[in-house]
């Protein structure tokens, strides 16, 4: 058996959610950091590469060669005191005094340096990669053999260029990425987890109004429930009375189709399925033909209305409206009364119900509107539905005492503009 209730199903389905939107993002940005960090490593190579090719291809347009090598270009040329730091060097050939330029970035064996020239002259080829200095530092080199007039190797020109610096700048490149990436995730797994929240809002607010709507359906059908079992009871235990009993019962039984009414209407503009059909109508004539048209059970109810236009959904302000004049003949008596004074006021959009009860109780009058909220024993629903009918429609409902006694219920509406 599933004891999950709906709403932590509904918990985690938000979590599940967040955690795809996670999971999904992270794999994303995982990847881009990791091509961000390859493109920068790639670029600090090019750039080492780019320097010693400027100086070795620098370097060989300035050695002259004509059966002996002169240097005379070389020792002037600003590549001559500045790193990358290089060596001219026989590699083999027929020997001749090695060239150091006055730079020493890095030091370098001369044996190693000597055997990449080397390589470079036997081979006629380009010679480059990474060595070590003789300090244990990681170094490129570009070894580019100098050739005579008849396209011979004679010397080598070996460029060499620490990569400390540009592995530093990469190590701290690739941690910005990496910490990067962890906050985004983090912010992304925060607004995953609002935009999920977000997202199930609308299911979360279903459930509610569902829970609600049975709540109130049993709170309010239970009281008119057990007072018609009481009647088919006493009707069926004494069929001598059921004359009598049988009224009783159809207006119970009235009353309860109300109230089931008045649940679906609340459930309905709850949910937002409810869909207002605005048209002009004469308020005036809309209350007098409620007055008209309901049971007042006795109570002297009064009308005075001036003609005033509204743009309304007809059903459902005749319900809001009916709800209020109902509310008011049920409880608007003072204890003991014979019946109650009901006056009902139409003026400039505003319907005004006003009654001879008890009133209101002033530290609830905020709450009477709520749903299960007892103000002298008025219906928290059938006020609720009014609430709700008026913010429809943009208006406002409010409540407060006479200074005579009794309740006052003010409808405003907004007056139409035809």
């Amino acid at each position: 058996m599933n004891t999950h209730s709906s709403a932590d199903r509904l918990r985690r389905l938000r979590w599940t959610l967040t955690a795809l939107f996670v999971v999904m993002n992270t794999l994303g940005l995982v990847v881009f950091a990791w091509l961000l960090i390859n493109e920068d490593g790639d670029q600090g190579e090019q750039r080492i590469d780019a320097e010693l090719t400027q100086v070795t291809s620098s370097v060989s347009r300035l050695v002259a060669f004509d059966g002996t090598i002169d240097f005379g270009f070389v020792n002037t040329d600003v590549l001559n005191d500045r790193c990358p730091q290089f060596a001219i060097l026989p590699g083999g050939a027929p020997s001749f005094q090695a060239h150091l330029s006055r730079a020493s970035c890095v030091p370098m064996s001369t044996q190693l340096l000597n055997g990449l020239a080397t390589e470079a002259v036997r081979t006629g080829k380009l010679v480059q990669g990474y060595q070590k200095g003789t300090g244990g530092e990681v170094v490129k080199v570009r070894a580019e053999p100098l050739r005579d007039s008849d396209g011979k190797a004679f010397a080598a020109v070996v460029a060499v260029k620490s990569t400390e610096a540009d592995d530093a700048a990469h190590t701290q490149f690739t941690l910005l990425v990496i910490g990067g990436t962890v906050l985004l995730i983090a912010v992304l797994g925060f607004a995953g987890h609002l935009l999920s929240g977000r997202s199930i809002r609308p299911a979360a607010a279903a459930l509610q109004q569902q829970e609600v709507l049975l709540a109130e359906t049993a709170h309010d059908l239970r009281t008119p429930v057990a007072a018609l079992r009481a009647l088919a009871e006493t009707a069926m235990a004494n069929p001598a009375q059921s004359a009598e009993l049988l009224p009783r019962t159809v207006r119970l039984a009235a009353r309860m189709g109300g109230i089931i009414d008045d649940l679906l209407v609340r459930a309905r503009l709850a949910a937002g399925v409810e869909q207002l059909s605005i048209q002009p109508i004469w308020l005036d004539q809309l209350v007098v033909g409620i007055v008209e048209d309901t049971a007042t059970d006795g109570a002297e109810v009064t009308v005075t209305a001036a003609p005033t236009k509204v743009d309304a959904d007809p059903a459902l302000l005749q319900r809001a409206i009916g709800n209020l004049l109902d509310n008011a003949v049920r409880y608007g008596r003072q204890p003991g009364a014979a019946k109650a004074f009901v006056h009902l006021t139409v003026a400039g959009g505003t319907v005004t119900v006003a009654d001879h009860g008890p009133g209101i109780d002033t530290t609830m009058a905020g709450d009477a509107f709520d749903r299960f909220a007892s103000t002298g024993g008025s219906s928290g629903l059938g006020l609720s539905i009014v609430r709700w009918v008026a913010q429809a429609h943009g208006g406002t409902l409010a409540v407060y005492n006479a200074d005579e006694g009794g309740a006052i219920f003010e409808l405003r509406l907004p007056v139409s503009g035809s």
